[in-house]
């Protein structure tokens, strides 16, 4: 196992990790993410926002999905770290999203900082798997770059920019409808990094 700080690098800057964690434990209850909802983590990394919403849900009520083994591996480490085994999150390591079926829908589906390393295809096949596993009322929440600035990389990752009517054109192929919340910073999302804040929030629901 790697250090704390180690640890903390793998999923962004490790100096903005606390401010990264308090803010999604605080939008999700700004949206009245109730504890006996069942949520699911999309790309949870390390647990930079898994361990308190963990902490808040109902046992068993935590699903994480991640696609590096290492990374999902540092993750538990952080679980057992925290003294939260006993609330039994589902933390479960993916290949890709193609027929992956977590056999239950979600009120709430989270992805913070996710899908702005997704290429095209796989956000389809994201979308797809958001759709499957969200309830008929629920709500799939995701930050994402809007504009048309040249795309960058991050520890191997893409960094993507892509203009609103992408994303509103991907949801409406998998019977989704889009609503732009507003900048993370409107949220409490506040850094260094004036990118990152000034990142969108999408709300993504079925259309019923």
């Amino acid at each position: 196992m790697t250090s704390p700080s180690e640890r903390h690098s793998l999923v962004g800057p490790a100096r903005l990790w606390e401010v990264r964690r308090a803010f999604q434990i605080r939008f999700l209850q700004s949206i009245s993410l109730a504890p006996d909802q069942y949520l699911l983590d999309l790309g949870c990394g390390t647990l930079r926002g898994g361990i308190p919403i963990i902490k808040y849900l109902k046992p068993s009520h935590y699903y994480g999905i991640e696609c590096h083994e290492h990374v999902l591996r540092e993750g538990r480490q952080e679980l057992i770290d925290a003294g939260l085994q006993d609330r039994l999150p589902q933390l479960i390591h993916i290949n890709n999203f193609r027929g992956l079926d977590l056999g239950r829908h979600f009120e709430i589906i989270w992805a913070f900082s996710v899908l702005i390393h997704m290429t095209d295809e796989i956000l389809a096949e994201a979308l797809a798997f958001v759709k499957l596993h969200l309830s008929p009322d629920g709500s799939f929440y995701a930050n994402v770059n809007i504009g048309q600035q040249q795309d960058g990389i991050w520890q191997g990752f893409p960094v993507v920019w892509r203009p609103l009517n992408f994303y509103e054109r991907v949801c409406l192929k998998e019977g989704l409808s889009l609503k732009v919340m507003g900048p993370l910073r409107d949220f409490g999302h506040v850094s260094e990094v004036v990118a990152s804040d000034a990142q969108q929030m999408l709300r993504i629901r079925q259309i019923q």
